[in-house]
């Protein structure tokens, strides 16, 4: 049985963009579902017909058969879990979707690979196990890249089918912006999950490297891989964010908030000017600019010259990331050499030739230290740079260009895209912003008050 709310979206289904009706339709029945206001039965028939009528589209999702059938069961053991709306937990009924190189208990990890399914298994994800004992349901594994690499997958862009969704974390991303699922998992060891999210029109989520447990995933690069979040908006990540991070600080407002007193100061923003925004395509540094000039009228903004060496951050990522996958995937790629996509093979075979990690890994510490210092003797508290290099880019053979991404990953800064404008071609735009390491809280606070500037709706 529909409540009087979602008659009356469904009555103005046809003023609305079918995304944007998908999203609200979604949100609107977790909430439902929370208050006792749909039953299980219910809940999920909302949730297939939002399925059936975006998924086609997009190919977000790994194929299960019987994917409802076990939904409702689900949704029936939260309700039989917590049986008081009062003492709900904070994602109760929320709709997940789980990157497939995180374990999950009941389902196949296959990491977007051909190589045989036993040898991929392990135990549920921590942060799966998180997100379920907070009251998210699981509406399925995502699309991901091979071994969240840069092999894509079928997913398409929810905004124009003919461009791609980013990645690696592709369906993820896309699941969320078409408004198929509330919130999703993915990984970033590049810009998997700020890029996507820039080219998907959704939040995208990085934090602070190692404060969201990694285990139960399947490593790429165990130096740089981070695990992070999808959502609609920057609240919403919040809240997922404090169910996922280790040392979560409390704020004033109690379990779940996470502005910590952040939320009546402003911040002051730096940008990295120099060689690292020289990658940017004409368009994507014209909208960048733009939102700076935005942002100008209500915050400080400080431009900085940084990272003269970009071309040696760019290769000494690619050396470390390349030696530590060829250590995870020794004895696999020893056993299945030929079920590997060349772009993984060839990466796999760089490594081997990696003999300077540890060197590697000192200078990239000092790189860390470097812009912790800068952001100190120029009193910046959170950088505003590009989420990509422009909107998503024609064709699905690439998952776009990362190199926004990589030096903030690289030193495992905290970052979040938060969606702008779209582009002539309805394609979304971003702006990317990193704070200092640890400093997650205030990053999300922060980001949730300039969400308010730059978004348009």
């Amino acid at each position: 049985m529909l409540t009087c709310w979602s008659r009356y979206a469904r009555n103005l289904r046809s003023l609305l963009d079918q995304r944007i009706f998908s999203k609200i339709m979604n949100l609107s029945a977790a909430q439902s579902f929370r208050n006792n206001e749909l039953s299980p039965r219910d809940l999920v028939s909302n949730l297939q017909s939002l399925f059936n009528s975006r998924e086609p589209d997009v190919l977000s999702f790994i194929s299960e058969p019987n994917r409802f059938e076990r939904l409702q069961k689900d949704a029936e053991e939260l309700i039989e879990k917590f049986p008081d709306v009062k003492n709900r937990p904070l994602l109760f009924g929320m709709t997940l979707g789980v990157k497939d190189i995180f374990h999950v208990d009941g389902f196949t990890t296959q990491a977007g690979s051909k190589l045989p399914p036993e040898e991929l298994q392990g135990n549920e994800a921590a942060s799966v196990t998180k997100l379920k004992n907070a009251g998210a349901l699981i509406l399925g594994k995502t699309v991901t890249t091979e071994f969240a690499y840069f092999t894509p997958g079928p997913t398409r862009n929810p905004h124009n089918p003919n461009h791609t969704p980013g990645g690696s974390s592709s369906g993820s991303a896309a699941a969320v912006g078409a408004g198929i699922c509330d919130i999703a998992l993915g990984t970033q060891t590049i810009g998997s999950v700020i890029r996507p999210a820039a080219f998907c029109g959704v939040v995208g989520f990085k934090p602070t490297y190692e404060r969201i447990s990694r285990a139960g995933v399947i490593p790429l690069s165990p130096t740089f891989d981070h695990v992070g979040a999808f959502a609609s908006d920057v609240e919403t990540v919040g809240r997922v964010a404090s169910v996922l991070l280790e040392n979560w600080r409390i704020g004033e407002l109690g379990v779940g908030d996470w502005r910590l007193g952040t939320r009546d100061s402003k911040p002051v923003l730096g940008i990295p000017e120099g060689k690292y925004l020289e990658n940017m395509s004409k368009e994507g540094l014209e909208h960048f600019q733009k939102m700076c000039k935005l942002l100008s009228a209500n915050y400080e903004l400080r431009y900085v010259h940084v990272m003269d060496d970009f071309d040696e951050i760019k290769s000494r990522h690619d050396a470390i990331m390349s030696c530590d996958a060829a250590q995870v995937h020794k004895n696999w790629f020893g056993k299945h050499e030929s079920l590997y996509s060349q772009k993984f093979a060839d990466l796999i075979r760089r490594g081997h030739k990696v003999s300077s990690l540890q060197s590697l890994i000192s200078a990239r510490d000092s790189f860390r230290a470097s812009i912790t210092q800068t952001m100190n003797d120029n009193q910046i508290d959170i950088w505003i740079c590009p989420p990509a290099i422009g909107p998503a880019p024609k064709g699905l053979d690439s998952t776009g260009d990362p190199m926004m991404c990589l030096p903030w990953t690289q030193i495992g800064f905290p970052a979040i895209n938060i969606p702008t404008t779209k582009n002539d071609e309805s394609l979304p735009m971003g702006l990317q912003l990193v704070g200092k390491w640890n400093s997650d809280e205030a990053l999300l606070a922060w980001a949730e008050e300039i969400e308010k500037v730059v978004r348009k709706i």
